[in-house]
């Protein structure tokens, strides 16, 4: 079973230039800045587990993501993650909803991922608001907390998909964040 396992941050402007100038003194490898499209699929099985599909299309490629939250602990998030490429997401999509899933939440976002270490750290942009996620093992995580000198930065608990939900704006059963139709938080 493939267990994620994350910690996420809201942040500001500010704060985003500050990790950014960090992450290069502390010799973080930048891997890529990507647009992404996420459109997120619930309903029957998936809710009695508290779980998601996931269609994430970007400029490269779009992949399948199953996600079942599994406990939190401190503000880290621990979930079972099934990830895979797709050639045809119309055709996907389709299947989903013959399944009996229905589309619920749709957000963009802008990543930019860094590997430190044993984690990936991610900077994202979404159109309300800015976060930083840290993915790997519970020491690792803190490991890069102490490098990053951010021990005390407040732990924002949601998912996007909860965020989206919150702080954008529904058409009809779905909730969505789109860049220049949400208001900011």
């Amino acid at each position: 079973m493939a267990i994620e396992t994350e910690k996420k941050y809201r942040l500001d402007k500010r704060l985003i230039v500050e990790l950014t100038a960090k992450l290069a003194e502390v010799g973080a490898e930048f891997v890529g800045e990507v647009f992404e499209e996420n459109f997120l699929h619930r309903g029957g099985t998936l809710d009695e587990r508290s779980a998601a599909l996931r269609i994430r299309k970007t400029a490269d490629n779009t992949t399948l993501t199953y996600k079942e939250k599994l406990r939190d602990d401190g503000g880290i998030k621990h979930k079972i993650e099934y990830e895979t490429d797709i050639a045809d997401a119309e055709a996907l999509e389709r299947i989903i909803e013959m399944l009996g899933y229905h589309l619920s939440v749709v957000y963009e976002k802008h990543r930019k991922t860094w590997k430190l270490n044993d984690v990936e750290i991610v900077l994202d942009e979404l159109p309300f608001g800015q976060y930083m996620e840290i993915e790997g093992t519970i020491d690792a995580i803190a490991t890069a907390e102490k490098l990053l000198g951010i021990k005390k930065l407040e732990v924002e608990p949601r998912g996007y998909p909860s965020l989206t939900v919150k702080f954008g704006k529904t058409a009809g059963s779905v909730s969505e964040a789109r860049f220049g139709k949400t208001a900011s938080a």
